[in-house]
């Protein structure tokens, strides 16, 4: 298999760092390799221990390899935290030849970026949502178009330097070459929304270890993105406090026993807790669990609802709301979300991918999935552009050698 054929992607989160390896074959997307090892360098979604980081991608990076006997060199890596931040803006520029061309769309999207940004902030996306060509609005494609003026509407996203300059120098020493940093929802949407939801409206919740993070489309765009700064690692220190447990136990308890919604849990059943100090365990109810953990997801729901509402798009939203990242595995958590939305709710997992899909059709590798898909399309993207290079030089070749001729015929 050719390098070039191999795409890796790397999730650093607050729980987990995740390394999936994908080929790409004239199929599609086939996933070959997965590591995934406890993480104790990164809060809320920002490193705070390098050596931790480091050693929990080596370790991620080595699994990956094994399973897929390649050797990963270089990464796209995902990225969150409250320090990320999104706007819309519009960006003008002219159409040089009343032709609109690749160059006029790269133009307008860097005029976009024309905006008074903090010193310590840098642009991480800049997503198009429209092009308006001479007042026509609506354009998703406007190259070969005629026209004088060329606007653009976009998402731009931005982040702090400090943030992803520690995530690239963790990456970096452990030899990979960072080929692109990543917004972890706009990840995690590529691996489990599908156009469908994207083009009637539909709000992305990637419910993470340390954050949650928002992502909105309509009409196949985004138009909003957000991080609210609690995610599944407030219900594993709730359970731990609550049931005076360990926090690995109390992981261990959520996972295997936690419901999110009380009245789906028989009132006989009954769980086994470790204590603490030597103590010995006790058997208690799993509706007490469920007490612990339902107000907590409540929270979470209900302060994603106040920032959709805040947007204003929660009227646009008919394909209703998906639910993604580990925290969604628990029982209860999409009928939680409709009753908290009213609106449609459903648990995202992995889709338009082959390989070992079995292993990664779960919402806690969304985020890793995303980023191999996004990596692949990045690839498409350029091998596109380059082709056009080629073609546009060999048209100049082509052009200069009939002229050469025409001369020597001439004089």
């Amino acid at each position: 298999m050719a390098e070039h054929d191999i795409i890796a992607g790397l999730d650093l989160g607050t729980t987990k760092v995740c390394a999936i390896v994908a080929e790409q074959t004239e199929e599609g997307l086939d996933i070959i390799g997965i590591g995934s090892v406890p993480s104790k360098g990164l809060k809320k979604g920002v490193v705070v221990n390098i050596e931790s980081t480091m050693r929990a991608i080596r370790a991620a990076v080595e699994q990956a390899e094994t399973m897929a006997g390649v050797e990963i060199n270089a990464v796209y890596a995902g990225i969150a935290g409250s320090h990320v931040s999104g706007m819309n803006q519009e960006g003008v520029a002219a159409i040089h030849t009343r032709e609109v061309t690749e160059e006029d769309v790269q133009r307008v999207l860097e005029q976009t970026k024309a905006i008074p940004l903090p010193g310590d902030r840098q642009v991480l996306h800049v997503l198009p949502q429209e092009y308006i060509v001479d007042e026509q609005d609506g354009i998703k494609e406007p190259v070969g178009m005629s026209g004088v003026r060329l606007e653009a509407r976009v998402h731009m996203v931005t982040a702090a330097n400090t943030a992803v300059a520690n995530l690239k120098k963790c990456a970096e020493r452990c030899g990979l070459d960072v080929l692109d940093v990543v917004l972890q929802p706009l990840a995690s949407a590529d691996a489990v929304l599908s156009e469908d939801e994207k083009e009637i409206g539909v709000a992305l919740i990637d419910i993470g270890g340390g954050t949650t993070d928002i992502i909105i489309y309509v009409d196949g765009a985004v138009v909003h993105t957000s991080v609210i700064p609690i995610g599944g690692i407030n219900l594993t220190n709730d359970v731990a406090t609550g049931l005076r447990t360990p926090m690995a136990e109390a992981e261990r308890i959520k996972i295997k026993y936690g419901c999110a919604s009380t009245h789906m849990v028989d009132e006989e059943e009954t769980i086994e807790v470790p204590s603490v100090g030597g103590r010995p365990p006790r058997v208690l109810p799993r509706r007490v669990l469920c007490d612990i953990i339902e107000p907590r997801v409540e929270e979470i729901f209900q302060a994603c609802r106040h920032v959709i509402v805040e947007t204003g798009y929660a009227d646009m939203l008919a394909s209703g709301v998906v639910i993604t990242g580990g925290s969604t595995l628990l029982d209860g958590m999409p009928e939680h979300a409709e009753s908290i939305f009213q609106l449609p709710a459903r648990r995202g997992a992995p889709t338009g991918i082959g390989g070992l899909i079995d292993v990664v059709r779960s919402p806690a590798y969304a985020t890793g999935v995303g980023l191999v898909k996004y990596g692949a399309a990045h690839l498409r993207t350029q091998d596109c552009f380059e082709e056009e290079i080629e073609e546009s030089e060999v048209r100049r070749v082509g052009l200069g050698s009939r002229l050469g001729a025409w001369f020597r015929e001439v004089f």
